[in-house]
């Protein structure tokens, strides 16, 4: 399944609400999966020295992941194909 990053700005003023917007991109993702949609949360990420943070899905397309962003209310966020490496 392919992976997408959502990218959301987040000020370092708010740097305590990183955890919660992570839950919620993961209550969102579960969600969607027991609705028979194929997605799947990964992980979330802060640098609040640049005030953004990346939000990790493996999902089918995109749109799922726009969707999911939509429903965890993550703000206006950008979603990018993502390539792991290791």
């Amino acid at each position: 399944m392919p992976s997408y990053l959502v990218e959301v700005y987040l000020p370092r003023s708010r740097a305590s609400e990183a955890c919660a917007t992570g839950c919620r991109a993961r209550a969102a993702a579960e969600e969607l999966s027991r609705e028979g949609v194929s997605i799947r949360y990964v992980r979330t990420t802060f640098l609040p020295d640049d005030e953004m943070c990346f939000h990790l899905f493996e999902a089918a397309s995109a749109k799922v992941v726009e969707d999911a962003s939509s429903r965890a209310e993550l703000g206006r966020a950008r979603v990018l194909p993502a390539i792991e490496a290791s």
